[in-house]
């Protein structure tokens, strides 16, 4: 048995269009927002945690309606196809009304700009978790890590092209002296990008005969984890205790690791007189760790198991924080050695990311993936929208010393709810002698 990884790379191109836009709407939205609307930077920082609070309720929503979805085009693809054209058609409106305010400002522009901003969010919320729940759909069981690395490199590649656009497009040469810069140009790239990603995804994969020949390798195979019944999965009691510990674990890693991703400019810039380039560069000495990690990680986790490898990131996780924390009370300057650390956290984070997503769905049936997708968002989400207001109250009336030990030990309890997770962990199976030759590839 071993993964087509031709053919996830096709399913990873609507990952690759989403995280595209969101790069974009990350880096874009908060300049045009305070540089041509004037918002301050709290109402911007509310406006810009709205979309967590939407995936909140969208992303379980849409992946469970998905799931019930009966098409021609299989029970993903409609969804992927139109939240791609509504999403694509919509952020061209945004830059349009921010040229408009910025040559003639008018409340009603400001109300339509937010107005389409939000149902943008909503549109990209109700695609997202059926778009991740293609390749579980089109995978057998034992075979999704290494599906989830190559999906997340997928997505870390829209980010890198992302961002290599806007350098060519918005270079310091070219926005040098302008008044007002107009991001026109960016969107329309951006979502021709979005729309020839999933074009080619639609023309390339067959969802209905993919899903159907892995539903048959999983009858063939069961896991005696779950029953199916006419209403959806039905978890026997210990797996519903494993998916409640795996769930929490989803959680506390997430508010470790966000906390350090969204205070750690400001961190070291205050604690260790750190320039925003160099900051900048660590985490993204960070994400580079991660990208070059995620096959081998899937790999790993298909030979010693998805737990194992899980735990060991997380231990790496919270000693990498606990060391930033010590570094702080040794050292009051910026030191390269903090890259290295930093790639560290990459790593371990690329041996966390990979194999929890596998190891929700591996608990349910085929019928219920994009159910089982949208409570992997919903924890996950509520762990970012909740940790930069509670790791932000901790810098400013507590001390800025407190981030790294915050996260570490958020990373550090998951460490321990993770070990009492008893389900959800399959390795592919290992062929000797002349069965090495007879290998399915899924």
């Amino acid at each position: 048995m071993k993964l087509n990884y031709r053919r996830t790379v096709l399913v990873g191109l609507a990952f690759f269009s989403i995280c595209a836009f969101w790069q974009m709407y990350n880096n874009v939205i908060p300049l045009i927002l305070t540089n041509t609307f004037h918002v301050s930077e709290a109402v911007s920082g509310v406006i810009m945690a709205a979309d967590n609070v939407l995936a909140l309720f969208l992303l379980p929503l849409f992946g469970a309606v998905s799931d019930r979805s009966r098409c021609r085009m299989g029970r993903r693809m409609p969804f992927i196809l139109a939240g791609t054209v509504g999403a694509v058609v919509l952020m061209q409106l945004l830059p349009l009304l921010d040229d408009s305010y910025a040559a003639a400002p008018a409340p009603w522009k400001t109300a339509a700009f937010v107005g389409v901003l939000g149902a943008l969010l909503v549109v990209m919320g109700t695609y997202r978790s059926p778009a991740v729940a293609l390749m579980p759909d089109v995978t057998v069981k034992p075979l999704r890590s290494r599906g989830n690395a190559v999906i997340n490199l997928m997505g870390a590649l829209g980010g890198i092209l992302y961002l290599l656009v806007a350098s060519v497009l918005y270079s310091a040469k070219a926005t040098d002296g302008l008044a007002h810069v107009s991001y026109v140009r960016l969107f329309a790239v951006v979502g021709v990008l979005m729309a020839v990603a999933v074009a080619v995804l639609a023309l390339t994969i067959r969802e209905p005969a993919l899903a159907a020949q892995a539903a048959a390798w999983e009858k063939a195979h069961p896991s005696g984890e779950e029953t199916t019944t006419t209403s959806g999965t039905v978890l026997t009691p210990p797996v519903r205790r494993s998916l409640g510990f795996l769930l929490s674990s989803i959680a506390l890693w997430y508010i470790g690791y966000n906390a350090v991703e969204t205070w750690f400019t400001t961190y070291a810039s205050r604690v260790w007189d750190m320039s925003l380039g160099e900051a900048s560069l660590c985490l993204t000495v960070a994400t580079g760790g991660a990208i070059v990690s995620y096959l081998p990680v899937g790999a790993l986790a298909s030979r010693i198991g998805r737990k194992k490898t899980i735990l060991a990131g997380v231990a790496m996780l919270t000693a990498c924080f606990f060391t930033g924390f010590l570094f702080t009370l040794t050292f009051d300057r910026f030191s390269p050695v903090l890259y290295g650390l930093f790639a560290l956290v990459g790593l371990a984070w690329a041996a966390i990311n990979v194999n929890s997503l596998p190891m929700v769905v591996e608990l349910c049936s085929g019928a219920d993936v994009g159910k089982f997708t949208g409570y992997y968002y919903t924890f996950s989400m509520a762990a970012q929208t909740v940790t930069p207001i509670l790791a932000g109250w901790l810098l400013k009336y507590v001390s800025y010393t407190t981030l790294f030990p915050y996260a570490a030990l958020f990373a550090g309890l998951s460490f321990f709810t993770m070990l009492q997770v008893r389900h959800g962990d399959s390795r592919a199976s290992r062929r000797r002698g002349l069965e090495a030759f007879e290998e399915m590839e899924i």
